[in-house]
């Protein structure tokens, strides 16, 4: 784990965002855990970064997408000749 920058100096600031730091982590790895998940602790947090603010259940962000099929045409994507 790594701090890469303190929002305050203060003793008191560098002691809660350790915490808060370790706090994330340590629930991370029990996610993890609970979804017998392969992936990294970091690609975990990455994502989970990346869906904060998103109302996407927990379960539904780390679930194993699987890619399109590149033979079949996306359905989310209009046609450009008709075929």
């Amino acid at each position: 784990m790594r701090i890469k920058d303190f929002y305050g100096t203060t003793e008191n600031a560098v002691k809660t965002q350790v915490w808060v730091a370790i706090s994330v982590y340590v629930l991370a790895a029990l996610v993890r855990k609970e979804l017998k998940s392969k992936r990294s602790l970091g690609e975990m947090l990455q994502i989970l970064s990346l869906t904060l603010f998103e109302k996407t259940p927990i379960f539904q962000a780390f679930a194993d997408e699987k890619t399109p099929n590149a033979d079949g045409p996306s359905h989310n994507q209009l046609s450009l000749f008709d075929i």
